[in-house]
C-alpha cells in the first residue's frame, strides 16, 4: 500500500525497499495567484480612503444613514441592494455606514 500524502517518509534514492524512489523536494501547497484575484492592496485602500475623505458621500449612501438613522435597518438594506446588486454588497455597505455614523457620533461628543 502506497504512502499517503500526510504520512509521506524521505525516499533513499535505491531502486528496492520500503521507501524506494528518486530523492525529491516536497510540493509545497501554496495558494494559486487566482485565489488572490480582488482583494484590495494597501494602495488601492489607502487611495479610496483619500478619495472618500475628498469625495465624502455619495447620494444613495446619505439616503441609507439617514434610514440607519431613523431605525429603518431593513429598509436601508433593501434600499442599498437595488443600488449595489447583490444583497451580500448592500449587507457590507450598511454595515461600513454603520461604521461612519458610530465615528461621527464619537466625534460629535
Amino acid at each position: 500500500m502506497a504512502p499517503t500524502k500526510k504520512q509521506e517518509t524521505e525516499k533513499t534514492g535505491l531502486a528496492r525497499g520500503i521507501n524506494k524512489g528518486t530523492k525529491t523536494t516536497p510540493i509545497i501547497n501554496k495558494p494559486r495567484p487566482s485565489r488572490r484575484k480582488g482583494a484590495a492592496s494597501k494602495r488601492t485602500n489607502f487611495v479610496r480612503g483619500i478619495v472618500k475623505e475628498v469625495a465624502g458621500l455619495a447620494p444613495y449612501e446619505r439616503r441609507v444613514i439617514e434610514l440607519l438613522r431613523n431605525g429603518k435597518d431593513k429598509r436601508a438594506r433593501k434600499y442599498s441592494k437595488r443600488k449595489l446588486g447583490t444583497f451580500g454588497r448592500a449587507k457590507a455597505k450598511v454595515d461600513e455606514l454603520q461604521r461612519v455614523i458610530a465615528e461621527s457620533r464619537r466625534a460629535g461628543h
